[in-house]
């Protein structure tokens, strides 16, 4: 059974920074492409950025030059580098990897 934990969100003032984790068990992420998304309220899920077995990354136009999606397939785990975060970066985001497993979710809130 596949299970992606999210982890690594919370309040952060604007400009400010934060990593969020992506934990996976289940299923051994190095043969698939892992993504982050994000939903905001009222908002449809929206791909924030995505990493593929290779390596190779793109990004929503919005979190371009400011986010950035790392894997580490030794220890299972998916990461996103969030800098100059933004009021309108506020959402939950979401782990996925390929075939549809999805994680729980976790709040990003940036306010001052």
């Amino acid at each position: 059974q596949v299970q992606l934990v999210e982890s690594g969100g919370g309040l952060v003032q604007p400009g400010g920074s934060l990593r969020l984790s992506c934990a996976a068990s289940g299923s051994v992420i190095s043969g698939y492409a892992m993504s982050w998304y994000r939903q905001a309220p009222g908002n449809q899920r929206e791909l924030v950025a995505r990493i593929t077995t290779d390596g190779s990354t793109n990004y929503a136009d919005s979190v371009k030059g400011r986010f950035t999606i790392s894997r580490d397939n030794g220890k299972n785990m998916v990461f996103l580098q969030m800098n100059s975060l933004k009021p309108e970066d506020t959402a939950v985001y979401y782990c996925k990897r390929a075939g549809g497993y999805w994680g729980q979710g976790t709040q990003v809130t940036v306010s001052s």
